[in-house]
């Protein structure tokens, strides 16, 4: 019992019971006492969350109910912080429509309203009244405790919808059917699918991704609408277990595309959507390293590819008949340094994206050959191409934000340059980008390498050390962060903080020598990085050594976990989300989902002693130790396939048996979602509130309004 007389409060953080286990690889003997948190049914739990283990449950519940004890003095700031960052969400929005033939598709949200409505009006129409809605979400939501909704397509000639939903968060997807013309269902559901599917030109042949018995999208099938998912046609099967198998279609709507791939190598197959019930063709025999992807133009392909050296990639272009590589011609060469993200191709003109110093830009490519690039003048943006439907256009949409700078929709006239504003993100709360700064530094790292991180605060915020200072990052994949606009920073740049993303290597933000330079043997770069990064903060003034809080999920998070463990002292606090912390353990389990694929990018440590040292060497739950730690926060969800609940389970509990502070330790497990939390666009809010209220309340600033408060 608590000595203020709250008799169902807890008396302390639980402690988790350590039970005997151990294994040897490679001569190696490792212990690992909380490996029974890993439910031994744990397929079956995804699947249905009610079947965890009973002692396991309790464990995580008894976590949870610790979190609400240590946050319950920040009940009102998260309540406060929800209401403000959903004030700021324009709650009867839509995207932009985008033609297609006779309609417009695009996305809609009413207020109140949870989850996105698919809708369309004919091309020409501007009132709303002629709005037809093709799927309610918050309609199929009712009455799952958790629903998602993946991919919706319409086929070719408007008359049928494919949608799927996961409705236990743990990424298996149902994807059913709709009749536009009727509004009825077809009777089918097709089910264990990765959520997307892909229509052939003839309207009722759809093709899609489905997931094995390991979780792993491995075969690509064919079906007939209204048709039993049982007679479907297993077209692609991918024999091997590192490799996953997706599906797509080029911009002109000709060809279906099979992509099986892994970290960092990609074969390509073809159908033709014309005749979907032809067998796919070899695009190019796969080849270790070698990552490709193409587009359709004419009587020919033009195809994005690394191979021969152009480890930035190139463009080249092989005739529809004949696509291996003797075949090509190169259209757009290779330049160290700029790194061609994609390429989307129409019929008079083709536009890649690209990066060069952590800068996006948009190039397009005429007919003759000739290219202009759009520009751009603020420090630090995001840009990002938007898909439409059509081929036969001049017009392409594309969005750019800052950090200060709301999102804003362009259409793009290719041939007369012209750029027209579609839409403004609407912040009803009020929001001036003339209140806030954004800047973009270099921080030297060990080997002198500058690593980007890019800034924002508001202008009259003190840069005297003082300041309070999250800071995010990721850092793996080659996944680049982008500095773009976000109303849930404002809330924490209001009351104080500057808000700063690190973009370390294991990201593609300077190339993919960048990638490259933060992967398998190289993953450390990855950690120093991050670290330098606050130190060179620090020591600018924009905050102060144990000012800082470290914020990062999933591959993140197992950068907050290994800087936790090799700089505490640097760092406030940590919040790591779904954190990929039991990195030694999950690589040398080859059934968990995502084990094989990932090989490339951490190593093998099953095959390898290298790969096994390399990883045992920052692995963080492996190398928690007895030393004081920041403040941290871990988030999970308990049916993620991605990072599976029980890696910050156990590191939690291996931190909670060592750590020598008393500093907050706390653990809160979503027991009715998976990786990506919460699907509803206000719930989702909630978990943000949490995890920004435990940064202003170890910060000091837990009264909310951004004046000092009693530390923890």
């Amino acid at each position: 019992m608590r000595a203020d007389g709250n008799p169902g409060a807890p008396s302390g953080p639980p402690r988790a019971a350590k039970r005997p286990h151990h294994s040897v690889v490679h001569g190696h003997r490792r212990d690992d006492p909380y490996a029974w948190l890993r439910d031994d049914d744990w397929r079956a739990v995804m699947r249905d969350p009610t079947r965890l283990d009973p002692d396991i449950r309790q464990y995580l519940e008894a976590d949870n109910a610790w979190l609400e004890h240590v946050m319950a003095d920040t009940a009102t700031l998260q309540e406060r912080l929800f209401e403000e960052m959903k004030a700021r969400i324009k709650e009867d929005d839509s995207t932009v429509p985008a033609p297609d033939g006779p309609f417009a598709y695009f996305v809609q949200y009413v207020t109140g309203g949870q989850h996105p409505r698919i809708c369309r009006r004919p091309r020409r129409a501007e009132d709303s009244d002629t709005v037809e809605v093709l799927l309610d979400g918050d309609r199929l939501a009712e009455g799952h405790d958790y629903f998602r909704l993946g991919g919706a397509s319409h086929s070719p000639d408007h008359r049928l919808l494919a949608y799927a939903a996961d409705d236990t968060g743990s990424e298996y997807f149902t994807v059913r059917i709709k009749d536009l013309g009727s509004g009825e269902e077809l009777p089918e559901h097709i089910t264990d699918t990765a959520g997307s599917v892909v229509w052939a030109a003839d309207g009722r042949t759809l093709f899609y991704s489905r997931l094995d018995d390991n979780h792993r999208p491995t075969r690509i099938f064919r079906h007939e609408a209204g048709a039993d998912p049982q007679d479907d046609v297993l077209v692609y099967e991918e024999p091997d277990p590192g490799f996953f198998a997706s599906v797509g279609k080029t911009q002109s709507g000709d060809y279906i595309v099979i992509s099986t791939h892994d970290h960092e190598t990609t074969e390509l197959y073809l159908v033709d959507a014309r005749h979907p019930q032809q067998a796919p063709r070899l695009v190019a025999r796969r080849e270790r390293g070698h990552e490709y992807d193409l587009d359709h133009q004419g009587d020919r392909f033009l195809i994005l590819t690394n191979r021969d050296g152009a480890e930035d990639f190139r463009v080249v272009e092989a005739p529809v008949t004949a696509t291996t590589p003797e075949n090509w011609r190169e259209v757009v060469p290779h330049v160290p340094g700029r790194l061609i993200l994609s390429l989307t191709a129409y019929k008079d003109f083709f536009v890649r994206l690209e990066r060069e110093d952590g800068l996006p830009r948009i190039v397009i490519t005429a007919g003759s050959g000739a290219e202009h690039a759009i520009s751009f003048e603020e420090e630090a943006y995001s840009l990002g191409l938007i898909d439409g439907y059509e081929y036969e256009t001049t017009d392409i949409r594309f969005t750019y934000s800052s950090m200060t700078t709301p999102s804003q929709v362009y259409d793009y006239n290719v041939v007369t340059r012209e750029r027209v504003l579609r839409k403004t993100q609407e912040v009803p709360s009020g929001h001036d980008p003339a209140d806030y700064v954004t800047r973009r530094v270099h921080a030297p790292a060990h080997d002198r390498e500058l690593v980007p991180v890019s800034l924002l605060y508001r202008k009259d915020t003190p840069i005297d050390g003082t300041a309070p200072l999250l800071l995010y990052g990721y850092g793996a994949y080659g996944i680049a962060i982008p500095a773009s606009f976000s109303t849930e920073r404002l809330s924490l740049v209001d009351r104080g903080f500057v808000y700063a993303i690190a973009h370390v290597r294991g990201g593609k933000d300077k190339g993919y020598g960048w990638y490259k330079a933060g992967k398998r043997e190289h993953k450390m770069n990855t950690f120093r990085d991050f670290i330098a990064a606050g130190e060179h903060l620090a020591a600018q003034g924009f905050t102060s050594r144990g000012r800082i809080i470290a914020h990062g999920g999933s591959a993140g998070g197992m950068l907050m976990g290994a800087v936790a463990n090799m700089a505490p002292d640097l760092f406030l606090g940590i919040i790591a989300e779904v954190p990929f912390v039991d990195v030694l353990n999950t690589m040398l389990d080859a059934s968990l989902p995502l084990t094989p694929p990932e090989w490339p990018e951490w190593g093998n440590p099953i095959e390898s002693a290298d790969d096994y040292a390399t990883i045992a060497a920052y692995s963080p739950y492996d190398n928690v130790r007895a030393q004081d730690y920041p403040h941290i926060l871990a988030l999970a969800g308990l049916t993620d396939p991605r990072v599976t609940y029980w890696e910050p389970a156990k590191w939690v509990a291996r931190l909670r048996e060592l750590k020598t502070d008393d500093n907050l330790l706390v653990l809160r497990t979503n027991m009715g979602a998976g990786h990506s939390g919460m699907p509803g666009r206000f719930d989702r809010l909630r978990e943000v509130a949490l995890a920004y209220a435990f940064a202003l309340k170890i910060a000091g600033r837990g009264n909310g309004d951004g004046s000092p408060a009693r530390q923890p």
